[in-house]
């Protein structure tokens, strides 16, 4: 699995004094966990480390996250004025974030909303969806629509109204349409870098220091079905 192991790997798409924006790789964790593993977080401190020369510590606020085999955009806050207003502008919906999925077996529908309620068993770090209310379910709502027939595969686009546990997987799951390589939610097998083909593409949102319109892209893993995809 192809890791940002260095600053020097880093993708940096967007950056001013207050906001960087990377394309994570499939691998990279966006924060410490019990795995120990060097997280994007502690890259990108360095990355600023180095380019700007700074002293002591380097400031850097964890906005949001993927999944660990996900791939696509992250946001980091890096001054503390910053930092409170991300976290405001992500709370109240006011971002704007498009995925693309690649799954097997076309949903019956081209483009559809859905609506379960996910529980989340921490054992296997795995959530359920159910079309009925249950106690403990957090109702979890995504659109999407079918923007390419491949030979065996499709891609689709998703937007999220909730940000729920392994939402887009386990949902797109439920349908029929696990995500390619996403074994946890019923893929046969898995992609070789260990990857699944979900990625953040596309952030909107108004810029929270200098109210500036931000438009983010964030190219696709280098793969021959993503790139069946363009």
């Amino acid at each position: 699995m192809v890791k940002h192991s260095d600053k020097n790997n880093l993708q940096v798409l967007y950056e001013d004094n207050h906001i960087i924006i990377v394309n994570k790789r499939a691998g990279d964790i966006v924060q410490g966990d019990k795995t120990g593993d060097k997280p994007l977080s502690e890259v990108v401190k360095s990355y600023i480390k180095d380019k700007y020369n700074k002293p002591g510590k380097v400031y850097l606020g964890v906005v949001h996250r993927l999944d660990r085999p996900t791939t696509g955009i992250v946001m980091f806050a890096k001054t503390s004025k910053a930092l409170p207003r991300l976290n405001k502008l992500f709370a109240e919906k006011k971002t704007n974030k498009t995925y693309w999925a690649i799954v097997k077996n076309p949903p019956v529908k081209t483009e559809d909303t859905l609506l379960h309620w996910l529980k989340k068993n921490p054992k296997n770090n795995k959530s359920a969806a159910h079309h009925k209310e249950i106690s403990d379910g957090k109702k979890a709502i995504l659109h999407y629509t079918t923007l390419k027939t491949l030979d065996n595969y499709t891609l689709l686009e998703v937007t999220l109204e909730t940000g729920r546990h392994h939402q887009i997987r386990v949902q797109l799951a439920s349908i029929g349409s696990p995500i390619k390589g996403d074994l946890k939610y019923g893929f046969n097998r898995s992609n070789p870098d260990g990857s699944i083909s979900l990625h953040a593409r596309r952030l909107q949102f108004v810029h929270p220091v200098s109210n500036e319109a931000i438009d983010i892209e964030a190219p696709l893993p280098e793969d021959a079905v993503w790139n069946a995809c363009l």
